[in-house]
C-alpha cells in the first residue's frame, strides 16, 4: 500500500535522529525519540530547538511538543515505523534492532539510517527481513531533500512502497536502491570525487580553498540542476568516451585512504570538530558555518523543489 506510515519511533537523539524526528514532528506527527544516553535528549532538545530556529522560526514550540521524548526501548512499541540513528557500528545495530524484534509487533518496520553498512548483515539480527529496509539520510536530516532507500534481499515491496510514502510525506525526495553495496549511491559518488580532490591537494596541484573553489563553482553549480548522467547526454556521450579515453588512466585510483589523509587522522586533524582539518576552524567559525549553510541549504532545497515542480 503506498500509504504514509503515521506512528514513527526515532532511536538515537544524535544530530541525525534529532534531525529525522524534527522533520516529521514539523509535518504534524507525533513522533517519539528514544535514547538511553545520559544527557542524551535534552541536548537533542537544544539541537532541534537551535535548527528549527535558521529554517522555521515560527514553529518550534510546535513541533517540539510533537516530540516525546523516552530512555526506553519499549516505547517503541506502538509504532508502525521504527527508525534507527544510532553510530555507525554494524554490532551495535544489530543488537539493537535484535531487541526491537522481540519488542515490536510483527507488522512494525523497521528501518536503518546508515552510510554503507550491509543492510543484510544488520538486517540479519531479525526475523522479519520482509519488513526491513535501509534509510540514508544526509545531514542535516531536516533540511536535505533526499534519501536512499535500500533494500536487503527479502525487502517487499510493500515494505518500500510504505517506507517511500511516509518520506514522501516529510517532504523528502527518496529513491530506491535496488542492490545492497557499499556506500549505497551518494556515498561512492561522494568518495571518488573526494578521493581525486585529496589527491590534487597531495600532489601540490592546488590549495585546498582552490580545489574547493573550482567544485562550488562549476561542478556544483551544474550538479544541483542536472546530474553526471544527464549532464553526459547535455555534452555528448561521444566527447565524454573521448575524454575518458585518456583521462582515466590519470585519475586517482587507489584503493586504500591516501598518505595525507591517514597523516590527518594520526595528528587528530578530523576537521571542524577538532579544530583543524583541511581548513582551521574556530569554535565560533564552526557555529557560524553550520548556521548560514543549513539555511543556505534550506533555501536552495526549496528553490529547487519549486523548479521541479514547475517543470
Amino acid at each position: 500500500m503506498d500509504t504514509p506510515l503515521k506512528h514513527l519511533a526515532v532511536i538515537g537523539a544524535g544530530a541525525m535522529g534529532s534531525g529525522i524526528a524534527a522533520l516529521f514532528a514539523s509535518k504534524g506527527l507525533n513522533i517519539v525519540l528514544i535514547d538511553p544516553m545520559a544527557g542524551a535528549l535534552e541536548r537533542a532538545r537544544g539541537t532541534i530547538e537551535r535548527q528549527l530556529n535558521v529554517y522555521a522560526p515560527g514553529q518550534v514550540q510546535e513541533t517540539l511538543q510533537r516530540i516525546r521524548m523516552e530512555a526506553d526501548l519499549s516505547a517503541a512499541v506502538d509504532s508502525d515505523l521504527i527508525i534507527e540513528a544510532v553510530p555507525e557500528n554494524l554490532e551495535l545495530k544489530r543488537s539493537l534492532f535484535a531487541k526491537l524484534d522481540a519488542l515490536c509487533p510483527p507488522q512494525a518496520i523497521f528501518a536503518t539510517n546508515t552510510s554503507g553498512l550491509s543492510i543484510n548483515a544488520i538486517a540479519s539480527a531479525v526475523a522479519r527481513r520482509d519488513r526491513f529496509v535501509g534509510t540514508h539520510f544526509f545531514t542535516p536530516a531536516d533540511v536535505i531533500p533526499l534519501v536512499e532507500v535500500v533494500r536487503n534481499d527479502d525487502t517487499s515491496e510493500d515494505t518500500v512502497a510504505r517506507v517511500m510514502a511516509t518520506l514522501r510525506f516529510g517532504g523528502k525526495r527518496p529513491v530506491l536502491v535496488r542492490q545492497d553495496i557499499p556506500g549505497f549511491i551518494a556515498n561512492r559518488i561522494q568518495h571518488a570525487l573526494a578521493r581525486e580532490a585529496i589527491s590534487l591537494l597531495e600532489k601540490g596541484v592546488a590549495s585546498a580553498e582552490d580545489i574547493d573553489e573550482v567544485v562550488k563553482w562549476s561542478l556544483g553549480i551544474r550538479l544541483a540542476l542536472s546530474g553526471p548522467l544527464e549532464q553526459r547526454d547535455m555534452n555528448g556521450i561521444d566527447v565524454h568516451h573521448a575524454i575518458a579515453s585518456y583521462l582515466y588512466q590519470d585519475l586517482e585510483n587507489r584503493t586504500t585512504p591516501s598518505d595525507l589523509l591517514t597523516s590527518k587522522v594520526e595528528q587528530g586533524q578530523l576537521g571542524a570538530k577538532s579544530g583543524q582539518g583541511f581548513y582551521t576552524w574556530s569554535p565560533e567559525r564552526r557555529e557560524q558555518v553550520l548556521r548560514e549553510k543549513s539555511a543556505a541549504l534550506g533555501e536552495l532545497a526549496a528553490w529547487l523543489n519549486q523548479k521541479a515542480g514547475d517543470s
